[in-house]
């Protein structure tokens, strides 16, 4: 039998293996059925101690090796214990966990790339020999199973029963106590600075981690926020657990701001009086919801949508008795998924907006009343071309709203869905360079101009390669977290560059929107039902390049276009002219 791909090896497991120890499946190959011999993978999980029982695991027959084409995935029953994905790709089997760590899509239905499959929901991206999560949104990574072909043409898969259960794990990090003198502090406890924190210690940094929350909870999944009432308990929204940051030796302030970065010290003050000391420095602040300058903007039941209290406070003030006017203002991604939410748990719920339809700036016209049709149906009414010119209220309370265009609507709560500020006002003595609206000014390794500051997620106005690297700041949670990771390698001298592809979605009345790419699109093209929202639209620049593509319904295409960026390739308006969808098949 040949051993082949399976996913990482702790240290002391390699340190065994060197020393003669039999490990079982602590030991992997990767098999070429071309080059007759099995070649040592340079990484590999899923370890088996010597105190372990076989009994934890399973091995069996899941195909033959002519079942699978090549740059094909299959999911195949392993037992009665569950199931794997195996890929075959430049004659080599890999064996992996089935569904996406983030929010359990199928990865079978999903983009396969070279050395890696990608989400067809949300985008993340896993290493098909690792099974590291090398794309975002998500924290963990998939299990990887032993895999070997036998001299008949069987792929025999070995897996741990625990891990076919889970479908998921923690990158393994290289200490438990710090055992150096050197210091990273992370200002932000979002998913940016969570992300980086746990890149820092599981790729071997063994200094003093400090991430600076100025919220009172652990790093926590921020996409439901603005989907109101879909978790209540802080607990069932947070990434990781104490115990967990306790254990990488991750220290967490919670609750504290940093007020100032002195730069020329390596030093940040605290808002509750404390400096901190770096040797490098990672800033991931994001951003503060804008709040329009009008009368009576500052009465109770005025919400806006950026953390969990924020989603705590609209549910509670909502009830239970349907018995509250809502009045959502803005018709961005944040108002709709709000009001969508909430419609169901209001006396009525309005979205008022200067846009002519839903998301019209994004998907035109057509596509936005498409969608205006989908939120009426669900009992939303809209009020385009008009905005919020005065809040009225009675005892400190909001009671209607009234309108540019003449009108009042009643309104017990107003929820704003209107932009966002950066969140970098603390920054401006720090000698850091800022661009004229707050964004902070990175290279492709997210550096800052001074040389061990580095800054990622929304405040970073760093290169996008999706668009031949022009600097943007873009505000998508699985970016964050990219950045999180890149900066994170770079912090140890890794030398990695940025290779964003900007990805993003919503799910609006149980239909599912998604986008890829970035960049002022001059014309585009629809194939599908607009009507049905089952639709692909492609948007051109002015050379009729496609710059980004956006689906409803419509999966895996977007994650698919995300990867063709990804390597580097190109598609043109004439390249959809025969098949819209040939292109789908360059992507490995």
């Amino acid at each position: 039998m040949f051993l082949l791909n399976s996913c990482r090896i702790v240290n002391k497991v390699v340190k065994s293996f060197a020393q003669g120890t039999k490990m079982g499946s602590s030991y992997s190959r990767s098999y070429s059925p071309n080059s007759g011999q099995p070649k040592n993978s340079s990484e590999s999980h899923g370890t088996i101690s010597q105190a372990e029982s076989s009994s934890q695991y399973i091995e069996s027959v899941v195909c033959k090796v002519n079942d699978i084409k090549e740059n094909e995935m299959k999911v195949f029953d392993i037992g009665e214990e569950g199931k794997v994905l195996v890929v075959k790709q430049k004659g080599e089997f890999n064996a992996l966990g089935t569904k996406c760590t983030h929010y359990g899509a199928p990865l079978v239905s999903g983009a396969l790339g070279n050395g890696r499959v990608r989400c067809p929901w949300h985008g993340a991206c896993f290493n098909l020999k690792t099974g590291d999560i090398e794309d975002f949104p998500g924290f963990d990574s998939l299990p990887c199973y032993q895999v070997t072909v036998t001299k008949n043409g069987e792929v025999k898969v070995r897996a741990k029963i625990s891990d076919l259960k889970s479908n998921k794990r923690s990158k393994d990090m290289s200490m438990v106590s710090a055992c150096d003198e050197s210091s990273v502090v992370i200002v932000g406890g979002g998913p940016s600075g969570a992300t980086c924190a746990e890149t820092l210690r599981s790729e071997g940094f063994k200094g003093r981690i400090t991430l600076v929350s100025k919220e009172n909870y652990l790093p926590y999944d921020r996409i439901k926020v603005s989907k109101i009432g879909t978790a209540t308990a802080i607990e069932k929204l947070q990434a990781r657990s104490l115990e967990y940051y306790q254990n990488a030796n991750i220290e967490v302030l919670k609750g504290v701001e940093v007020t100032k970065v002195i730069s020329n010290a390596q030093t940040v003050e605290l808002s509750n009086g404390s400096k901190l000391p770096y040797n490098y420095l990672y800033i991931a602040t994001g951003c503060t919801p804008y709040i329009p300058d009008i009368p009576g903007i500052d009465l109770q039941n005025i919400f806006t949508v950026r953390n969990f209290d924020d989603s705590v406070n609209i549910l509670k003030t909502l009830g239970y008795e349907k018995d509250k006017d809502v009045v959502v203002l803005g018709l961005s991604f944040i108002g709709l998924e709000s009001a969508s939410s909430c419609v169901s748990k209001a006396k009525s719920m309005t979205v008022v907006g200067k846009d002519t339809v839903p998301l019209g700036q994004i998907f035109g016209k057509e596509i936005g009343q498409s969608l205006q049709t989908l939120f009426e149906d669900n009992g939303v009414k809209f009020h385009f071309e008009t905005t919020i010119t005065k809040c009225n209220g009675n005892n400190g309370v909001i009671k209607s709203v009234e309108l540019t265009n003449g009108k009042t609507l009643p309104a017990d709560m107003l929820i704003l869905g209107v932009g966002t500020t950066f969140y970098t006002e603390f920054l401006r003595d720090s000698n850091i360079t800022l661009n004229p609206k707050g964004g902070v000014i990175v290279n492709d390794k997210l550096q800052t101009n001074i040389k061990n500051i580095f800054a990622g997620g929304d405040i970073a106005y760093a290169p996008v390669y999706a668009l031949e690297n022009t600097p943007m700041t873009i505000g998508h949670v699985g970016l964050a977290q990219y950045h999180g990771l890149v900066a994170a390698k770079n912090i140890l001298n890794k030398d990695i560059s940025l290779r964003t592809v900007p990805y993003f979605w919503t799910m609006l009345f149980g239909k599912s929107i998604r986008y890829a790419g970035c960049g002022k699109s001059s014309s585009f093209q629809i194939e599908g039902d607009v009507k049905s929202l089952k639709f692909v639209i492609f948007f051109f620049n002015e050379a009729e390049k496609v710059i980004s593509v956006a689906s409803c319904m419509r999966d895996p295409v977007v994650s698919q276009f995300a990867e063709l960026l990804y390597q580097g390739k190109s598609l043109y308006k004439k390249d959809l002219k025969d098949d819209p969808f040939a292109w789908t098949k360059n992507i490995n």
